[in-house]
């Protein structure tokens, strides 16, 4: 099961302040969670190739959100269906191709809608009506149960749209914390001093870079009107998303509408009343997204119970890559800073992971293609950069540092940059200023104030930058890496 921008903090089993994941901390009881799993480039399409394939963006060929998966290299889904496995996939797929070495396949086209969405197949598209969460979840139930072949092992991967911008849940969760007030994050107004100026140049900031409509569903926010930078315009992240509703719908979400830009009719909020009242909005739709995900894990478990599965079946649950929900002031991912780099990653795997486990290895989304290979009996591809969980839970290292690298230079005013993690450094190199970041999680965990400069810490500078350069010529990352150098390869929206 994987989702798309679910923050590790929105799940209770990983120490959630804000909501309750009951049926993912299910899975975490009944298996464990990776407390240090991280992804190799924080944007959707790239970290889905890396988990496929596992291997790093820069090999696997899929650097940005505009590269194509194609041709497709080899991948855990092709080596296991080599291997005698049946394999289906329903979800967000977003790889530009489509799906190969599945046997059965059923994806939204792009991001996909949350109400009444379309999905293609190999026989052409389909409309469905209802939630797009459901909807998933109901194909893959249906394909287990009805569709593959009983005497054959198989991989089922169930992709959910959830909690991808721009939030919008099922009637059933849309007011479901719409009276709850959440604690705010202690740097939700962070001024982005003591670090890199690019900082300051983004435009991801929750009080400043949303869209009324989309975003924060208020069509008429009044005096308040001129806070956001941003102007609705035609096609923008899931502006039809009201248009695709059922009449009983669309005047469900109308009347909700109504009573939330009537908040904002009366007076010209100032900026503490404001970011405030942005940030509450925000995590309640967020979270409504997430809750629909819970449900539907839950749906998943009780069938793997119900049909006698459960004791022969790894389950894993993870995100194409962690979000913001507040920190630094921001929503979406991108930066190499924790909360977008993290992925929350629960696996219960029989008579394997012992139940309750917690595991604080460093561990990263290229691991998890070897794992499902070794766990099917299966060698790991010489190419492939990762090694398998088993190791993790048989208590060894197996990473003293992780690469990461984000190729898009400038969306959401992110720049270009790479960097490498230890289990309590971080280094983070702005090549396209030249600039070096240097974080001490262990002292600032909230990655606050860059020591690069500090004279304290300048051989644990130096340290850094070695590991850095050892881990691009590991990775084979050439010296100079122009952003966007290499060749855009959108074949379809798919």
């Amino acid at each position: 099961m994987l989702s798309d921008d679910h923050a590790v903090g929105a799940i209770s089993a990983c120490g959630s302040k804000i909501n309750q994941t009951p049926n993912l901390d299910r899975l975490a009881n009944e298996g464990g969670v990776f407390n240090q799993s991280f992804c190799c480039n924080s944007i959707c399409t790239p970290s889905r190739a890396a988990i496929l394939t596992g291997k790093h963006s820069f090999q696997n060929g899929v650097l940005t959100l505009r590269h194509s998966l194609s041709p497709v290299p080899t991948t855990f889904i092709r080596e296991m269906r080599n291997a005698g496995y049946e394999t289906a996939i329903a979800g967000k797929w977003h790889l530009h191709c489509e799906p190969q070495d599945f046997d059965f396949w059923k994806v939204l086209p792009g991001q996909g809608n949350y109400y009444n969405p379309e999905y293609l197949t190999a026989e052409g598209s389909v409309q469905e009506v209802g939630y797009s969460e459901d909807i998933t979840t109901d194909t893959i139930l249906d394909w287990i149960q009805n569709k593959r072949s009983q005497d054959k092992p198989f991989v089922a991967c169930c992709h959910f749209k959830a909690p991808h911008r721009a939030w919008f849940p099922p009637l059933r969760h849309m007011e479901k914390y719409t009276k709850t007030t959440f604690p705010t994050p202690d740097n939700l107004a962070d001024d982005y001093a003591g670090r890199s100026e690019l900082l300051q140049k983004n435009e991801m900031m929750i009080a400043r870079h949303l869209f009324w409509d989309t975003d924060l569903k208020v069509s008429d926010p009044g005096p308040n009107a001129s806070r956001l930078d941003f102007k609705m315009k035609d096609g923008v992240v899931n502006d039809d998303e009201l248009h695709r509703m059922t009449p009983e719908e669309r005047a469900l979400w109308d009347e909700f509408i109504k009573r939330r830009e009537s908040e904002l009719q009366n007076e010209a909020l100032d900026d503490e009343a404001f970011l405030e009242w942005v940030y509450q909005k925000y995590l309640a739709d967020y979270l409504g997204c997430v809750a629909s995900i819970d449900d539907n894990v839950g749906r998943l478990l009780d069938y793997l119970d119900e049909a006698g599965l459960a004791e022969d079946t790894i389950v894993v649950y993870c995100s194409d890559q962690g979000f913001y929900l507040g920190e630094h002031g921001w929503y979406d991912k991108r930066w190499m800073f924790e909360e977008s780099m993290r992925m929350p990653l629960l696996m219960r795997w029989p008579d394997t992971i012992e139940p309750g486990s917690k595991f604080e290895q460093l561990v990263q989304n290229i691991d998890y293609a070897p794992t499902f290979l070794e766990a099917a009996g299966l060698e790991t591809p010489a190419d492939m950069h990762g090694t398998s969980l088993l190791r993790v839970v048989e208590g060894q290292e197996i990473h003293e540092d992780l690469y990461y690298h984000y190729y898009m230079n400038r969306p959401h005013g992110v720049p270009a940059h790479d960097g490498v993690r230890t289990q309590r450094y971080k280094l983070i190199h702005f090549y396209t200023t030249g600039e070096y970041n240097l974080f001490d999680l262990e002292d600032d965990p909230t990655e606050m104030k860059s020591v690069h400069s500090d004279p304290a810490y300048a051989e644990i500078l130096q340290a850094m930058k070695l590991r850095y350069e050892v881990a691009r010529e590991r990775f084979e990352i050439p010296n100079e890496f122009p952003p966007l150098a290499a060749p855009l390869t959108v074949e379809k929206q798919i």
